[in-house]
């Protein structure tokens, strides 16, 4: 955990960042390569790994601002590395969420193919896909068990079947995989001091995948799912279904915003646990994560109608406050 991995190299074994000199490609280039439909593409040159993580970085900005911009409060060389693994969870997430797949065997059988694929590549030491290229990298750079990517796409294959968790044990047994792992991937990267960061990185995970829950409960009723524990919707008389922001919605998710805060405090006590420039990064990422909860409120947990953003000037504030603390 806390064992300090060799520096990072390009194909050609040169150490120093990778993955910034290509020119960024565009989501709409990404998702044409990477998407699976019927089949996957097998025609067309095999990417360099310059273009691979260009590949992820353009996938985090599209879909993960907070996480995109708060990777800049890294050093540049690990800056790709966190793209890489959103790369990672994002190509899973299209194959799961896709709007033009016909039937849930489709999705299962092209996720199964994915972690095949990923597997056999990370074995093998390197990959031709647009984005594993990066991620096996990654991977190979950090050291990573790779039994972290095994419970993540366990998890994402539990969204092919299960609607809804009965307690938020159960959901925690989802989350496992879907959330708290993301932070245990990302250690490697953020090289802690001392394992005491391991139960907050944890903690992080799953405050940033509750805070999800509570902002895309109207997205997730449109995919037939409900995140949220059954036993707290009927602790409050809340029913999502209705999509109406009513005393006991209000009171449901007056519940949700104390169960993450409760979790950010404890990730908070990680940080002195990783060196300034993990910190800094870490600190933004909780900071702005965290202001969602503040717009749900100021919104009156009127998560039906409207979606919480936190506004593209404000994550460029704190990140750029992050970077100048010393």
């Amino acid at each position: 955990m806390t064992g300090r991995p060799s520096t990072p190299t390009d194909e050609a074994g040169r150490p120093g960042a990778i993955g910034t000199s290509s020119t960024p490609l565009t989501e709409a280039e990404v998702a044409a390569r990477i998407v699976p439909r019927r089949q996957r593409r097998t025609d067309g040159p095999v990417p360099t790994l310059d273009e691979s993580y260009a590949a992820c970085r353009a996938l985090n900005r599209q879909h993960g601002t907070t996480y995109y911009w708060a990777a800049y409060a890294l050093p540049a060389v690990k800056r790709p590395h966190v793209w890489a693994l959103y790369g990672f969870a994002r190509y899973a997430d299209e194959i799961v969420d896709a709007p033009d797949w016909s039937s849930v065997a489709e999705r299962e059988a092209a996720l199964t193919s994915f972690g095949d694929r990923f597997f056999a590549d990370l074995d093998r030491g390197r990959s031709d896909d647009l984005v594993l290229k990066a991620v096996v990298h990654t991977v190979h750079a950090f050291a990573m068990d790779p039994d972290m990517f095994r419970r993540f796409l366990r998890s994402m294959a539990m969204d092919l079947s299960v609607t809804e968790y009965e307690t938020y044990a159960d959901l925690q047994g989802y989350m496992d995989g879907s959330a708290a792992v993301i932070g245990e991937m990302m250690l490697p990267i953020l090289e802690p001091l001392s394992d005491e960061a391991f139960e907050p990185a944890r903690a992080l995970g799953d405050a940033f995948q509750l805070t999800n829950f509570l902002r895309d409960v109207n997205e997730d009723l449109d995919r037939g799912r409900v995140y949220l524990p059954q036993e707290d919707l009927r602790k409050f008389g809340a029913d999502p279904w209705r999509r109406t922001v009513d005393g006991a919605w209000v009171d449901l998710a007056r519940y949700e915003v104390e169960r993450c805060r409760e979790l950010y405090a404890v990730a908070e006590t990680g940080l002195a646990h990783l060196p300034p420039s993990s910190a800094r990064c870490i600190r933004a990422a909780r900071v702005l994560y965290g202001e969602i909860l503040d717009v749900i409120e100021a919104n009156r947990y009127d998560v039906f109608s409207q979606r919480a953003r936190v506004p593209g000037w404000r994550k460029a504030a704190v990140v750029a406050r992050a970077m100048a603390t010393h």
